[in-house]
This record gives C-alpha cells, structure tokens and sequence, in this order.
C-alpha cells in the first residue's frame, strides 16, 4: 500500500535523462579529451597518448574501448608493417563537435586560467612588447 506523500512539484524535477547519459560516458576523465583529439583528425594510439597529457596506456585502451561500445569511436587496424591501429569518429561521435567547441568557449570565458601544458610555450607565438 503507497504511503499518502505530499510535497511540491520541485521535489519531481530531475536531470533530464539524456544529459545524465552524456556525463555518465564523457564526464569520465580522459574521454572528453579523447574525443577532442579525435575530433580534429583520426589518430594512431601512440598519437592519442602524446596529446592527452597525463593518461596511461591501460586508461586510454579503456577509455577508447567505452567510446567504441558507445558507438562513437571507430577502431581501424592498419595492417603494415608495421601492424599499427587508428581510432577516428563515427558520424555521432563526429557531432558531437558543436556541443564541444561551445564548451571550450565557455570555459574559456568562465572558468580560472589553467596553467600552462609543459612544452605549450615554445609552440606559441611570442607576446607582443609592451
């Protein structure tokens, strides 16, 4: 027998499921980088691990294998030699890159400086003299 519950219609409101869905896959650290990566152009797994600063072998295999189950990344084997894999977007892991240039200029605009990656300098152009 339901017991007699009152309260008022805040106490309803949820997370729309869809957004839950999209942080539970690219709210896990590393996978939105990933996705990132990938966004700009196919890449070798030795790529992806040089441009996403601090992630081990084991999580980017990890991270990559979720993104592929999740329909949004694509694992192609280039048979060589050298036997060497690419990982490139599928068609929805690919539309994904409105929602995250919105993002980048979000943070850019909202959220403190972060220090610079090591080495980030030197690929910069000088600043100009004041």
């Amino acid at each position: 027998m339901a017991a007699d519950v009152t309260h008022d219609s805040e106490a309803c409101k949820r997370v729309d499921d869809g957004i839950t869905r999209v942080f539970q896959l690219l709210g896990k650290r590393w996978s939105g980088p990933i996705v990132a990566v990938l966004v700009e152009q196919a890449a070798h797994f030795a790529d992806l691990r040089r441009a996403v600063p601090g992630i081990s072998e084991r999580m980017l295999s990890d991270r990559l294998a979720e993104l592929g189950a999740a329909g949004l990344v694509l694992r192609e084997v280039d048979e060589g030699p050298p036997l060497r894999v690419s990982y490139r977007l599928t068609d929805a892991g690919a539309a994904l890159e409105p929602a995250l240039r919105e993002l980048a200029e979000w943070a850019k605009a909202h959220l403190p400086d972060a220090p610079a990656c090591p080495g980030a300098e030197s690929e910069r152009p000088a600043a100009a003299p004041r």
